[in-house]
Formats: structure tokens, C-alpha cells, sequence
């Protein structure tokens, strides 16, 4: 309907213009669903646009372009001056009843389009380091990097789904140390830490031994049952064949592959997979750090100091320089991200996209400023930020820390509330604000309270209608076998007005990054719809009267498939029972 009317819209500013003697083309302005509906279904503001060149008040200018427009051909039912000069319009109502056929002609590509003309995008998400089982943050940043890429894909882009995690560095070192630790009390050659040596800072001295056997475990190690568990797993693999293996590269290596293994095993019930796998490693291996660096000192961008490599980040108009490679030798993960950046480019891609916590926001500027140095293009890499998420249970905060597993996991909270249930709650709030799952909510089975369930009950409600409908020998009309002429009612209007206004959320969604939206507007389908399908007496779908049957069963397809492909773009089933 936007589209329709703003071609009709341009007609008329275009013989505005020739009126005036301008031949230029008409202003790129804009039509929008007013935030009122009391000020019609779309507002122009053209007239405003035109003012300045044409050296005409805005509403005259307005009143002449009405005048120009008239009914647009059918389209427009009535059209009024507003505030300055905005021009707002109310469409026919059998423009909306159209809408009707063109949904259930579409079916599952209502929606879809091809704005993405087939450009490849990479979207980066999780890429949680294998430390520990997925945090609750990492969920959220799993579900919106997954739903971005399904909104993307129904946009028209080509979208690979990656996963890059940092296998080196100092937390991986205290991963191996920490599983060494374990491993080593296991088989009885090391003793646990006393009471309160492991607090940060320690409640207790740290001692040398306890019980005359080596303290093994490192401070600010990774603590939790399942750092136990995968040494019982080394353990009965290998016995007591690594006791005196030095250092933690073997343990560490293990660790790793098995932590990745559950982390893809997590994400799989949520429907999530990957294309591609990168790690840190990987980078080093490859030579992309070494070039990477080598190509920053090509540009002036690296000195040193105090026996430290920095990035001159203040000539690229950043606020203090960062360190590169310490001291010690070791590169901090600014480097190899600065070279993961520059291999995405070089494989392609015209848009990278970063779905990352906040805690990352500090450390992206540098990233692109460092990798736009190197020839990539700093306005096409993206961060989609997520904030974090705060678990409530009866109105009182889970504490959540990682290095202690004193969390609530990914696994722990999908195997109580179910993976539509978890998707929808992680998704349902813009990215850049807190989250706070309400655990009690989410566990609600009551479909009026739980929103989750509220979209999933009201597609439910179409398939029963139709089970009835089989009952009686009624079947379901096809494209175009529905008189849309029949649906009159004005809530059967906005029903309408709603359902079709599916593509447009879906490419606002995918522009913007913002999954939520498509949230939002499932919420409000269900919110027109549920109510419709309760007042039996007023809105019965089967009725004596064919015509009104078959129309208000057309009606009844044209539900489910949006709600169908709103739930499909927030990775929910569908449900035809509840």
C-alpha cells in the first residue's frame, strides 16, 4: 500500500512541478504511518520539501497537491492538511480489503524481498571464548545474531553465519591451568585450595602446600563442577598419563575442544548453526597477525615503548593509543581482531556485521579505525551491541559470575522454559537496553500472560478454526476465492491494515539491525486478532452466510501466514495446536 501510494504521490508532485516550470525531479520525500490514527494511514510531507525551491508556502503548496492527487485512481478515500503542510491520507477501504489475495498469493514469501540483491554479509556472533558453558549474554547475543541473519536472508542479501572465538591468551592459559589443577586432585597428587584461597582478592593466605601436597590450582582459575568433570573425563581417557606433562598446553587443548563441542551442542535446540569457524589461532598460523602488523608499521601506525608495540590510534583520531604486542611478547586481542577484520574483506564480503556484548563496545572503534587503515571500508563494518541480561526469579537477582559458574547456563534455562520460550524473551526488547528475564513469566503456561505463548496461541487459533471448518464440509478458500468486499467491520480493516504491513517491519527490521521490531509487530497481530476471534457473537468466522464464511476464513490464512512468517523470522515454531 506505502509503495502504491507513493507512486501515486510522485504523479502529483510531478505535475506540481511542471505547474511551476521546474523540471527537476520530484524530492526524495518521505510516506509514513502516522503516530496517531487519528491522522489518517500515511502522512506526506512533500508540500514542506517543495516549499523552499518553489518560494511557496507549504500549505498552499499542500492544498494544490491534494487537489492534484484526488482519489489517486481508487486509492485514497480522503486526504487533509496538517500542522505546517504535511498532507495526511486515508486510503479506500477496498484498497485494504485487497491486501487480502495478495497475502495468501504470496503465502511463506509475504514478507520477503530482494532489497539485498544477493550481496554477501557476514554476521559474527556468540564467538564466545571456550571458557565455560554459554552465559546467559551469550544467549542473547546468539539469538539476535540469528535472527539479524534471518532478516537479512529474507531482505535479499547472501549471509554467512560465523563464529570467531579467541583460543589464546591468558584466559585459555588459566583454562589449562585450572583443568590441570582438577585433573591432578582427581588422581589424588594434588590437594584443593583451603576455604577461601580461590576469592578474589583471597580471604586466606596462599599456601605452598596442604597436606604436604602442591596447591596446583591458580588463582582466579576457573571454578565450577564442570572444570571437574572434563578432568574426569581426561582422566578416564588417559589415566594417570599426563600427571607429569608440562605445562597446560595439552590440557588446555582438550579443555577447548571439549567446551566448543557442548557450546555447539547449546545452540543447537535454539536452531542456530554456523557456516564458518575461525579462531584465533588459526590467524597466527596463517600469517594474518605477522602481515597485519607488518602492514600497521607501513603506515606509521606502530611504535614502542617501555618494551610494549602500540597502535598509534591517535592519528586516527582515537583517544589514547593501545597496545598491540606487551612486553612480555604476548599480542593483546586488539591485533588479532584488527587482522580478523581485514581477512573478512579479503574474502568478500561487502558488509561485515559484529554482534557483540557491551563489554566490546570500548575496543570497536579501534578495530575499524586500525582495519579502515589497511584499505577496508569503515562503514561497512557494524556493531549490533547487546547489553547484558539479568535473571530474576520471584523478583530477586541470580548473581551471575563466570569464573566462579556461579550462573545460570544456556542448557539450564532452555531445559526449563522451552527454546521458543527463551528466543522470545531474549529478543523481545531492543538490543542496546538491559534485559531482565523474568524467569517466572517465562515459565508461565497461561497464554494470556506469557507472550511467547500469546503469538504461538493466536496461529494455534487458526488451524482450530480450519479443524472446525473441516467438520462442517467447509473448505478453505484459495487465492482469490475469498470476497475480501465482505470484510467491513472496522476491526476486520485494521486486521487488515496490520497484516499488511509485514514487509514493511521485515525491511525496517533488517535495516536497522533490530529484530525486536518484528516482536513488536507479531504482539500487535495477535493483540488485533485473539481479541477478534473471542467475540464469537460479533466476529463468528462460520456462519450460514457463504460469502461472509469463506471471506472471514480468507481472513483467518492471511493470520496465520504472517504470524507464520513473524515467528519463522524470530526462529519460533509455528504450533497448529496448544
Amino acid at each position: 500500500m506505502r509503495e502504491q501510494l507513493a507512486a501515486t504521490l510522485e504523479e502529483a508532485v510531478r505535475a506540481l512541478l511542471a505547474e511551476a516550470g521546474d523540471a527537476g525531479d520530484p524530492p526524495e520525500f518521505a510516506v509514513e504511518t502516522p503516530r496517531q490514527e487519528s491522522h489518517g494511514d500515511f502522512a506526506c510531507n512533500a508540500a514542506l520539501l517543495l516549499a523552499k525551491r518553489l518560494k511557496r508556502p507549504p500549505r498552499e503548496l499542500a492544498q494544490r497537491l491534494v487537489e492534484l492527487l484526488g482519489d489517486g485512481g481508487g486509492l485514497v478515500a480522503r486526504a487533509e492538511i496538517a500542522g505546517p503542510g504535511f498532507v495526511n491520507l486515508w486510503l479506500a477501504g477496498s484498497r485494504w480489503q485487497d491486501l487480502l489475495g495478495a497475502i495468501l498469493s504470496a503465502g511463506r514469501e509475504f514478507g520477503r524481498s530482494d532489497a539485498g540483491k544477493g550481496r554477501p554479509v557476514q554476521v559474527e556472533f556468540v564467538s564466545a571464548n571456550p571458557t565455560g558453558p554459554l552465559s546467559l549474554g551469550h544467549g542473547r547475543q546468539a539469538i539476535l545474531g540469528d535472527c539479524v541473519a534471518r532478516l537479512l536472508e529474507a531482505t535479499g542479501w547472501d549471509v554467512t553465519r560465523e563464529y570467531y572465538f579467541n583460543n589464546g591468551g591468558r584466559q585459555m592459559r588459566v583454562l589449562g591451568e585450572s583443568v590441570k589443577a582438577r585433573y591432578l586432585e582427581v588422581l589424588g597428587r594434588a590437594a584443593p585450595p583451603p576455604p577461601g584461597a580461590l576469592a578474589d582478592p583471597p580471604t586466606e593466605p596462599w599456601p605452598e602446600e596442604v597436606d604436604g601436597l602442591p596447591v596446583a590450582f591458580p588463582q582466579g582459575g576457573y571454578q565450577g563442577e564442570y572444570i571437574t568433570d572434563i578432568a574426569r573425563t581426561l582422566e578416564s581417557l588417559h589415566g594417570d598419563a599426563w600427571v607429569d606433562e608440562p605445562g597446560d598446553g595439552r590440557f588446555r587443548q582438550e579443555a577447548e575442544a571439549i567446551l566448543f563441542d557442548e557450546i555447539k551442542q547449546s545452540l543447537e535446540p535454539l536452531g542456530i548453526a554456523f557456516d564458518v569457524f575461525t579462531n584465533e589461532v588459526s590467524l597466527y598460523d596463517d600469517g594474518h597477525v605477522e602481515s597485519t602488523l607488518a602492514g600497521l608499521r607501513a603506515e606509521g601506525l606502530v611504535y614502542e615503548s617501555e618494551g610494549a608495540v602500540w597502535l598509534r590510534a591517535t592519528a586516527l583520531g582515537l583517544e589514547r593509543d593501545r597496545v598491540l604486542v606487551k612486553s612480555s611478547g604476548e599480542a593483546t586481542y586488539l591485533l588479532p581482531d584488527i587482522a580478523y577484520h581485514r581477512e573478512k574483506f579479503r574474502r568478500g564480503f561487502e558488509r561485515v556485521i559484529d554482534v557483540q556484548g557491551a563489554d566490546h563496545y570500548d575496543q570497536f572503534p579501534y578495530v575499524v579505525r586500525a582495519a579502515g587503515a589497511l584499505g577496508c571500508d569503515p562503514e561497512r563494518i557494524e556493531l549490533v551491541m547487546n547489553q547484558f541480561v539479568t535473571l530474576t526469579s520471584d523478583g530477586v537477582t541470580v548473581k551471575q559470575s563466570t569464573r566462579r559458574a556461579t550462573f545460570v547456563t544456556v542448557d539450564e534455562l532452555v531445559a526449563e522454559v522451552g527454546p521458543d520460550v527463551f528466543r522470545f524473551f531474549m529478543i523481545q526488547r531492543k538490543a542496546e537496553g538491559h534485559l531482565d528475564f523474568d524467569l517466572g513469566l517465562a515459565k508461565e503456561t497461561d497464554w494470556t500472560k506469557n507472550p511467547a505463548y500469546y503469538l504461538q496461541y493466536a496461529h494455534a487459533r487458526t488451524h482450530g478454526i480450519e479443524r472446525q471448518a473441516v467438520e462442517r464440509g467447509v473448505a478453505m478458500p484459495g487465492p482469490g476465492e475469498a470476497d475480501a468486499g465482505r470484510l467491513e467491520l472496522p476491526e476486520e480493516i485494521e486486521l487488515l491494515k496490520k497484516l499488511g504491513e509485514l514487509p514493511e517491519v521485515v525491511q525496517r527490521a533488517a535495516d536497522a539491525r533490530q529484530p525486536h521490531h518484528v516482536a513488536y509487530y507479531a504482539r500487535e497481530v495477535a493483540g488485533l486478532w485473539n481479541p477478534y476471534v473471542q467475540d464469537g457473537r460479533r466476529h463468528r468466522v462460520l456462519s450460514e452466510d457463504e460469502g461472509l464464511t469463506r471471506a472471514r476464513l480468507g481472513l483467518t490464512l492471511a493470520v496465520r501466514t504472517v504470524l507464520a512468517n513473524a515467528l519463522g523470522l524470530l526462529g519460533m515454531s509455528a504450533p497448529e495446536r496448544m
